[in-house]
């Protein structure tokens, strides 16, 4: 098996074996990520794919996960996704979980016809970013996609029945717009309703436009009571049911469960680590690179 560049994956996919489908990100100027800087976007040939995955066979005797890299794979062209599928059910047919990473808007430029044959040919879930759903920190992060879109691409993939996990960041509207920011996240959570959710805290990367800004003092980071009040406000706020992946490393309380059983054990647990940080102004969070 063969992979060109940095590879990523969802923490959750830590057991997944990982076929690499598309090279980097056809979006990839969203200011706070470099995960993708060192290679342009394009599909692979088919061929190689296919030669990856029967690699994989005589690597993995058995395999129950699979995770499609690299960055926005919905992305690619819908028959050539099938073929993938295809060969991945027949090589591997003891396989449970077919996932990849999508953009919101790659669920809007496919028909639901489209993303229900390929729900229909394995695809069990797919990984997207919402970061944020207040329209000023969209467009200051690049995202280049808006609110109405991310609600659209979301409303697609549930027609569809093709879960998806959503992930966002704590602290990306800064010290200036911190509230703002969770408060218009949460509402699209609650209209959206992903069947899994991954918040994080906001991590600047190295050689990211974030990166310049936090040095120039054009983004100032949050302090940590103001991360912690925006998982607070979460917590208070979402009702529907969804499980919580709200355990990667630099979240300040790491926890993960399911909602709304866990909800007021999540909430008094991050109660708890406000009262420590709350009135700090100048505990500004720090965080590691991914």
């Amino acid at each position: 098996m063969r992979y060109e560049g940095k590879v990523y994956r969802p923490w959750p996919e830590a057991k997944s074996i990982l076929i690499q489908t598309t090279l980097g990100c056809s979006i990839n100027t969203c200011t706070f990520c470099s995960m993708f800087d060192d290679k342009r976007f394009k599909v692979r040939d088919i061929d190689d794919v296919m030669r990856d995955i029967e690699q994989a066979r005589i690597i993995h005797p058995f395999v129950e996960s699979i995770f499609l890299i690299d960055g926005n794979v919905m992305a690619a062209r819908t028959d050539y996704l099938l073929k993938v599928f295809d060969k991945l059910k027949q090589t591997f047919p003891e396989v449970k979980h077919i996932s990849l990473y999508s953009g919101l808007n790659d669920f809007r430029r496919k028909s639901i016809s489209e993303l229900k044959e390929l729900k229909s040919a394995g695809l069990d879930m797919a990984y997207s970013g919402l970061e944020s759903g207040d329209p000023l920190v969209l467009e200051k992060i690049k995202k280049h996609m808006s609110a109405e879109q991310a609600i659209e691409g979301m409303a697609m993939a549930k027609e569809a029945g093709i879960k998806v996990l959503l992930s966002f960041i704590f602290g990306l509207g800064g010290r200036h717009r911190s509230m703002e920011h969770i408060k218009a996240t949460t509402d699209i959570l609650n209209i959206t309703q992903p069947e899994e959710i991954a918040p994080m805290a906001l991590a600047i990367q190295p050689g990211t436009i974030m990166e310049q800004e936090v040095k120039s003092g054009e983004f100032i980071m949050p302090t940590k009571g103001q991360v912690l009040a925006e998982e607070q406000y979460l917590l208070q706020h979402l009702d529907f049911p969804t499980y919580y992946w709200g355990d990667h490393g630099n979240n300040l309380v790491p926890q993960k469960g399911l909602l709304p059983q866990m909800q007021d054990t999540f909430l008094q647990r991050v109660n708890h680590a406000a009262e420590h940080y709350i009135k700090d102004q100048q505990n500004v969070i720090q965080t590691f690179s991914w």
